[in-house]
């Protein structure tokens, strides 16, 4: 000790602090990794090996720090000016880490989210996958993808953004979406008849989530504001240039929009192909002769 103090000036005692804050980091982290294999033998599921790899780096992290904090401002005249100090200092220059933080503390006390919700803050959507201290990430949905389903792409955001962007939790509250079809069919097509055909198999294929979704329902009332009159699937009947438009509304769970929306179109297409009298429209030309083509009350005179 005297040798190292000769040439590396530093004094015994601060060497003793240096010896205790390794011998204390590495005692906490062995303690921490024999924890998780004793848990990891008995613990298969892994959403539950993650919470436990988190919350036992939470809970050494918070213990070594308070050890630290003891062992080596130990002896100050005046912590609180030093503390005073130093929190200013700190606050400047490290302004966006320490907003990440606060946002940490937030989404763990407040829980706009938690990992394997699907969330979209900003412009950013996807599932999250991991939570730690600074940042969030999101396995991303979206894109260039349609109907939600995910691009592969692994997305870090800082949790300060929870504070300045809008925060919607696909997973939260009522747990469904809404979700619409636009079905569009000439004016020559029989509407009335596409439209039942369009009711019966929106009530085959999403009736079914009816009576989940009024339970949910009844569970988020009591947290939010959340009431809807009617839940059961519907179609909605507006005109357009080339034709009328049948819009199917329907509840899915928000992972499987794509897989619904895939059944319900391969039964519109098979129905449509046996009916003569419904076509779908598209954008087309078409010349249009009144005197001839109109209704009787609404013909004009024909000149030849």
């Amino acid at each position: 000790m005297d040798w190292y103090e000769y040439f590396a000036n530093i004094s015994p005692g601060l060497q003793g602090k240096i010896i205790s804050t390794i011998i204390l980091i590495s005692g906490i982290w062995l303690i921490r990794l024999l924890l998780l294999i004793a848990v990891f033998k008995k613990v298969k599921e892994v959403r539950l090996r993650y919470h436990w790899r988190k919350w036992s780096l939470y809970t050494c992290s918070a213990f070594v720090t308070a050890a630290l904090s003891i062992m080596w401002l130990k002896g100050l005249q005046s912590l609180s000016t030093f503390l005073g100090l130093l929190s200013a200092g700190v606050a400047i220059a490290l302004k966006d880490p320490l907003t990440n933080l606060a946002g940490w503390a937030f989404i763990l006390w407040r829980k706009p989210f938690e990992v394997g919700d699907r969330i979209q803050v900003g412009s950013i959507a996807g599932d999250v996958i991991d939570l730690r201290i600074f940042q969030h990430t999101l396995m991303e949905i979206g894109n260039w993808v349609d109907a939600d389903q995910s691009t592969g792409r692994i997305i870090h955001s800082p949790n300060g953004r929870v504070f300045t962007e809008p925060v919607a939790n696909y997973s939260k509250g009522f747990y469904y979406i809404w979700n619409e079809i636009p079905v569009l069919v000439t004016f020559e097509s029989d509407w009335k008849k596409a439209k039942e055909i369009l009711i019966r198999i929106a009530n085959k294929d999403a009736e079914q989530l009816s009576y989940a979704a009024q339970q949910k329902l009844k569970k988020a009332a009591e947290k939010f504001m959340i009431f809807y009159k009617k839940l059961t699937p519907t179609v909605y009947t507006s005109v357009q240039d080339c034709g009328v438009l049948l819009t199917i509304r329907y509840l899915c769970e928000p992972r499987s929009r794509r897989t619904t929306q895939q059944a319900i179109w391969e039964d519109i297409l098979e129905e449509f192909s046996e009916c003569e009298n419904i076509d779908f429209a598209y954008p087309t030309t078409r010349f249009y002769k009144n005197p001839i083509e109109g209704k009787e009350g609404t013909k004009g005179n024909c000149r030849e």
